[in-house]
């Protein structure tokens, strides 16, 4: 993953709204919910989640899937993960980390 692409997806997790409407669809799993799932379960308006969830969509973290007239939308988890890898691959290059210290102390 760049460096542009990881700071897109977290200024898109910056906004509590949207950071509510992707962890629920990440606690949802692989079959996801319907946006009329959604939206009741998070409590706002039809226009609002339409936003949040297509800058989501843009970012890569949320798909949606049309099933006849209903629209379900999904984590995409390689994408989470990319970005999880991303802030972690890296964690103590260049000094120890302060938790492997005390474990190897303890």
């Amino acid at each position: 993953m760049n460096i542009e692409q990881a700071a897109k997806q977290l200024e898109a997790l910056g906004n509590p709204t949207r950071l509510q409407v992707y962890r629920t669809l990440v606690r949802a799993g692989d079959s996801g919910l319907p946006v009329g799932s959604l939206q009741e379960k998070l409590g706002i308006a039809a226009s609002t989640l339409s936003h949040h969830l297509h800058r989501l969509i843009l970012t890569g973290l949320v798909t949606q899937e049309r099933q006849a007239t209903t629209l379900i939308c999904r984590a995409n988890y390689p994408a989470m993960d990319s970005l999880v890898g991303f802030l972690v691959d890296e964690c103590c290059v260049d000094a120890p980390c302060a938790v492997g210290e005390g474990e190897a102390a303890a």
